[in-house]
């Protein structure tokens, strides 16, 4: 399963990858600590329709929020949608950002950090759902 995990923090980078690939979540992962240079990337795949089935995007970042990032992506949110599952990554759930999530069209979900073995079995089993 191709994953994107855009988050600034290198430890949490760092064992979310080992997470991901123990879980299997990871056949192909691309990991960014820069939500621009992540935008980039993504951006010049989507075209070539090599898009991640998941993004893992932490939404406390400076110089560009998850929800910045998310709004420049709305605008390629034809060529996502059902290609394309994001789930926010954050360290405190504030009630608006729940509300915010809810009604994103690309967001599957607002999920606490650290990530752990039943969340990302949780994203498996959304991404693809059981036969």
């Amino acid at each position: 399963m191709h994953t994107l995990l855009i988050d600034d923090d290198p430890i949490t980078t760092f064992l979310t990858e080992r997470l991901l690939r123990h879980e299997g979540l990871s056949d192909t992962a691309a990991s960014f600590q820069s939500p621009t240079e992540a935008l980039t990337f993504l951006l010049r795949q989507i075209p070539a329709g090599l898009v991640p089935q998941v993004i893992l995007l932490d939404l406390n970042m400076p110089m560009m929020s998850g929800w910045d990032f998310l709004d420049i992506l709305k605008r390629h949110e034809v060529q996502l949608q059902g290609q394309c599952t994001v789930y926010l990554l954050t360290s405190s759930v504030a009630p608006a950002d729940e509300v915010r999530a809810k009604a994103h069209p690309l967001v599957a979900g607002l999920l606490l950090k650290p990530l752990d073995k039943r969340k990302i079995q949780q994203i498996r089993d959304h991404v693809r759902p059981a036969a």
